[in-house]
């Protein structure tokens, strides 16, 4: 049986076909092939059309379906991945009233600290697991405020994968996991937050019908099936935001297990069982893809925006510019642990919220025109990006009792880096697990499970392929944190 998973990200839309009987991705295509276009009218503003999304997954489609060993026709579920926190609205004839409010927008900023200080910290974190932030939420009550006439105009809203699935189906639903990141979820209600909608003065008519994350959600139309080359009312049977996903594809689904990602960003994603949250909101809380109220399983989610675009700088700007990746792991491989002092703090992409939201830039310090190098410069910033790493886990262990036993990661990006890989495993002294798998493979798995392919959640990942495991140093353990700790200094010092 043949499974689709389409992956909605923010650079790109990637579709994978997966066996599921074997596991084997039998084929993959993305589109653009360069980023796409993101809106950005004013500072802090990131907006995409809703259509360049449906558009990208039209022509990946169509690139597969020109691969002779495969067919499309015997597709028999679809699971859906999507970036998170976008906002889509959308009128009474499925017409969407306006680009999307994409995750890295951060116009609604004020409009949800003051909610925080208004509602009162205790109340927003007990019930919603965190401030309202710069969520779904907070940018809807920001068009109801600036655009009240698209907000007349408004029938549903949507996070971006729920689009997909209407543009798939004719159908306009959502799920639990994905209003909780929205931060329209009340946890120990276990139902909309009504205290929050109420307070922004919207109405909870415009959030949409509530489905299963696993299970049939909708199924697709004929036109649309004859457009994608499919078959008509194949089920979509599984939704997700990326970062719950990308931890579910790599079979993150239990209390202490922990997924990782170093792309251009980097993200820690940990699952507890534990109602509890970070009072100052430095990471943050939702539902995991299997939360029910009855078996709490709750994602914490630590984002740091400058990770695997400052190893990227670093080769663009330092040094020998022609070096490649693995050459530039050769070179960081000669200098020894630490950089002889040197640290790198690798907030330069943005604010970072899990230095409350300050955004400092990136620093250097220690520099010693006598003894460093560019060598130094690239093992310093890799060490950089683990140890901030260390540090959002810190946080995470502290404030919401996650026990970190493993970290599982897909081969690529910053986990290509040998270096990279035994300094986090080193200093957080847990194994890294790494797979070959990526979201779009996620979440065909998961429209496997949704459609009663795979019974269970082990028979759905029997065959994902362990590719190694790095294990923590243990005869360095002592100059890695004595590493870690020079650069916590260094960050302390940047903070006050």
């Amino acid at each position: 049986m043949i499974l689709l998973g389409i992956d909605v990200g923010s650079s790109s839309v990637k579709v994978s076909l997966l066996d599921a009987g074997s596991g084997r991705n039998l084929a993959s295509a993305q589109y653009p092939k360069q980023e796409m276009k993101i809106i950005s009218h004013k500072a802090g503003w990131a907006e995409q059309h809703p259509e360049d999304w449906w558009q990208n997954i039209i022509y990946a489609l169509r690139e597969i379906s020109h691969n002779e060993q495969v067919d499309l026709k015997i597709v028999e579920a679809i699971g859906i991945t999507y970036q998170m926190h976008g906002l889509v609205c959308v009128d009474k004839d499925m017409k969407v009233l306006r680009p999307s409010i994409i995750w890295c927008d951060s116009r609604a900023v004020e409009a949800g600290d003051k909610a925080f200080k208004d509602l009162g910290s205790q109340v927003c974190l007990s019930a919603l697991l965190n401030s309202p932030g710069n969520f779904t939420a907070s940018k809807l009550k920001w068009v109801k405020e600036n655009e009240p006439d698209i907000y007349k105009q408004i029938y549903k809203i949507m996070l971006p994968g729920d689009y997909i699935a209407m543009r798939l189906t004719g159908k306009i639903n959502t799920t639990t996991t994905g209003l909780s990141e929205g931060i329209f979820w009340d946890f120990p209600k276990n139902e909309l937050a009504g205290f929050l909608l109420d307070y922004y003065g919207i109405s909870p008519d415009l959030i949409p019908e509530i489905v299963p994350t696993f299970g049939i959600q909708c199924e697709l139309m004929k036109n649309v099936a004859d457009e994608l080359g499919l078959k008509s009312g194949i089920p979509v049977t599984y939704r997700a935001g990326d970062q719950p996903n990308n931890a579910f594809s790599l079979n993150v689904l239990n209390p202490g297990e922990i997924a990782a990602t170093a792309g251009t960003s980097g993200v820690v994603y940990g699952v507890t069982e534990k109602y509890s949250y970070d009072p100052e909101s430095r990471v943050n809380i939702f539902a995991h893809v299997n939360h029910t109220a009855s078996d709490p399983r709750l994602g914490v989610l630590l984002c740091v925006n400058g990770t695997g675009i400052l190893n990227s700088w670093v080769q663009k700007n330092i040094g020998n510019t022609k070096l490649s990746y693995s050459e530039m792991n050769e070179h960081a491989s000669q200098v020894p642990i630490g950089s002889d002092g040197l640290t790198i703090i690798p907030f330069g992409n943005g604010s970072e919220r899990v230095i409350g939201n300050r955004n400092p830039g990136c620093q250097v310090n220690n520099l010693n025109f006598n003894i460093h190098n560019f060598t130094h410069v690239i093992r310093a910033a890799q060490e950089g990006i683990a140890f901030s790493f260390k540090y959002g886990v810190d946080i995470m262990s502290k404030y919401t009792g996650l026990v970190v036993s493993q970290i599982r990661a897909g081969h690529a990006n910053m986990f290509l880096s040998p270096i990279f890989r035994e300094t986090l495993a080193s200093i957080t002294g847990v194994p890294i697990n790494l797979y070959n798998t990526d979201g779009s493979e996620g979440a065909a798995r998961g429209a496997g499970i949704g459609s009663g392919i795979y019974k269970s959640f082990p028979e759905a990942f029997s065959n994902l392929e362990k590719l190694s495991t790095v294990e923590p140093t243990l005869n360095k353990k002592d100059k890695y944190i004595e590493a870690y700790q020079n650069w916590y200094n260094s960050l302390n010092k940047m903070l006050n």
